[in-house]
């Protein structure tokens, strides 16, 4: 199956015609990820939906300065903090002494930040396996495993790809 209707350049080898493939799926995957999450940028307890990353970062990770978890999701510590003070109004996330240093505090989820969490966490499992109950189990085993192994190199790429596709051998 040819992943796009626009014709590939000439001389291309089938590692860059998967590639293309690839790209064409991942994008299907983001428009309807988009499509779900459209009019709905605050949650139920009206938190921002981008501010509940932090939240299972907490949660997942342990407690953290701003700094720090502004650096772990990648963001812009602004962004973070006032993501952050959403959180911590929403009486999810609260701020505690550093044992290490008393002048600075450490973001930690309350109790009712980790029932929240532990809601959306249900609610998101339900969705996918609902979305997934005809496919083989296997199947589910390995998409989960090549998701895991993108996101990490996604995480981790620090150059940009290379314009030119390679030449057939």
């Amino acid at each position: 199956m040819e992943s796009s209707r626009l014709p590939l350049p000439p001389g291309v080898d089938d590692r860059w015609r998967v590639s293309d493939r690839l790209g064409h799926q991942l994008i299907r995957v983001m428009r309807a990820v988009e499509r779900a999450k459209a009019g709905k940028a605050v949650g139920p307890d009206g938190v921002e939906r981008a501010a509940y990353v932090l939240l299972a970062r907490l949660v997942l990770e342990g407690p953290r300065r701003s700094n720090a978890l502004a650096e772990s999701v990648h963001s812009d510590p602004s962004t973070v903090s006032r993501q952050v003070a959403g959180l911590v109004r929403a009486g999810l996330v609260e701020r505690r002494p550093d044992p290490e240093d008393g002048r600075a505090t450490l973001l930690a989820p309350t109790d009712e930040g980790l029932r929240v969490f532990e809601a959306n966490r249900d609610r998101r499992n339900r969705e996918i396996s609902a979305m997934t109950a005809h496919w083989d189990e296997a199947d589910r085993v390995r998409l989960a495993e090549l998701l895991e192994q993108l996101a990490v190199d996604l995480e981790h790429r620090h150059h940009p790809a290379p314009l030119a596709p390679p030449e057939a051998s």
